[in-house]
């Protein structure tokens, strides 16, 4: 499914639940021996990597408040269980779970969190 939104900012998406916005790196277009891969190669690839733009907030908690006592004041707050992709992290993930969406003529997934396989995270590392 590819979905096209025509907006000025970024900003303005708004992550649901465990959804995560990725722009996908670039495929490997070439082999190392010069020779070029159709986009029927690239496709059928299972995994895919790319850098994580938006996460939503994570995963809905259940109230802790006793639905049988109705003279407690429930809270209206909801409570997530955060993600652990973060904006800027690289992310390997299973392409078939990818929503394409076009933003500004440019490609980007959402992929729920469930979906990645591993997170690159360079918090100067190697400094």
């Amino acid at each position: 499914m590819q979905l096209s939104i025509t907006k000025q900012d970024l900003n303005q998406l708004i992550m649901v639940g465990d959804k995560v916005l990725v722009k996908p790196k670039n495929p490997q277009r070439q082999t190392k021996a010069g020779l070029f891969l159709p986009p029927t190669v690239q496709q059928g690839e299972k995994v895919q990597s790319g850098y994580v733009v938006k996460t939503g907030p994570g995963f809905p908690l259940p109230s802790l408040t006793d639905e049988s006592e109705a003279w407690r004041k429930k809270d209206e707050e909801v409570r997530y269980l955060p993600l652990q992709a973060q904006e800027g992290d690289l992310a390997v993930f299973f392409q078939n779970a990818t929503c394409e969406i076009r933003f500004n003529d440019e490609i980007y997934f959402i992929i729920p969190h469930s979906a990645i396989l591993m997170l690159i995270r360079d918090e100067g590392l190697f400094e």
